[in-house]
């Protein structure tokens, strides 16, 4: 997720001025890409890139088609290993502040507290959550609570919506971090500007997430899709997901072998098993136990 929005950061015409040194770096190592990044700039009906974090394989409706998310998914992926790798340990630590001050909110003042002061531009008026500055939409939640989680990748606005987040399912608000807690965040510390191996991996661990993870590590012994449901606890159809996704970014490879498809990690996918990168624990809002204020029912963006 943090790829796709440091990409989308770049795309955005009105943050030119934002954390140069970080701009240059990524731009020069998409440079050979420069015609499809563009291609993926927001505006106020149109966001290719979150729609990339909402698309399932079996959507239709995925920005222009399956090649074309699967050009923006290695776009992403660039993004996170130029963009946001290098710069993991002095960002996490900023998140993480930046999630106990709010935990500290919701502990003391309930959930209802907690969604007044997320930003000055996200509106709590139960049971409706208000983002300002999004393209215009509605989310109805039907009771499956909301996930929010921090970012530093959304300077100058309030928040996005992920209506449906393609790993987990769940609805996310992503929201911008305070200022003063994340600024100095794009320096690179030595520790964390490593090229090998070990920086590589903790990168694609993040964001590849914990169920193809598992897959990885299932497919270090070469198996069918019907195995690889067997030990990962799910269906076949889930399994071809994960094993598709995992297929595009090249952390494994597949090959047919009469009626079966045979998977097996690449040596980009063994690297990611040599390292584990730390996430930022996001928030779940269901219920405020303490008052009695219901959890949000609906996300709405104009």
């Amino acid at each position: 997720m943090e790829g796709v929005f440091a990409l989308r950061l770049l795309t955005r015409p009105s943050s030119g001025d934002m954390y140069p040194r970080w701009r240059v770096a990524l731009r020069n190592s998409l440079r050979s890409n420069a015609r499809a990044v563009l291609a993926m700039q927001p505006d106020r009906k149109n966001e290719p890139l979150l729609r990339l974090l909402e698309w399932a394989a079996h959507d239709e409706t995925a920005p222009a088609g399956r090649g074309a998310g699967q050009d923006a998914a290695r776009l992403a992926l660039t993004a996170w290993r130029a963009g946001v790798c290098p710069y993991w340990e002095s960002m996490l630590g900023r998140l993480e502040a930046v999630c106990a001050a709010h935990a500290g909110v919701a502990a003391t003042g309930g959930v209802e507290q907690l969604l007044s002061t997320l930003h000055p531009r996200i509106r709590w008026h139960a049971p409706v959550l208000e983002i300002d500055g999004g393209p215009d939409r509605d989310i109805w939640l039907d009771g499956r609570g909301l996930v929010i989680k921090p970012s530093v990748f959304l300077p100058g606005e309030a928040g996005r919506v992920v209506a449906c987040e393609r790993d987990s399912g769940h609805t996310v608000l992503v929201f911008a971090a305070e200022p003063d807690l994340v600024d100095g965040w794009d320096e690179i510390t030595e520790s964390a500007d490593d090229t090998g191996d070990d920086g590589e991996s903790r990168a694609l661990s993040a964001l590849v997430g914990q169920t193809r993870a598992a897959a990885l590590r299932v497919l270090t012994d070469t198996s069918t899709n019907s195995q690889l449901a067997a030990r990962l606890g799910v269906s076949p159809g889930v399994a071809s997901r994960h094993a598709a996704v995992l297929r595009e970014t090249g952390l494994i490879s597949t090959r047919r072998v009469g009626s079966s498809a045979l998977h097996t990690v690449t040596p980009l996918g063994k690297a990611l098993l040599d390292g584990q990168l730390r996430s930022v624990l996001p928030f779940t809002v269901c219920r405020d136990t303490r008052g009695g204020v219901p959890a949000p029912q609906r996300v709405r963006s104009a």
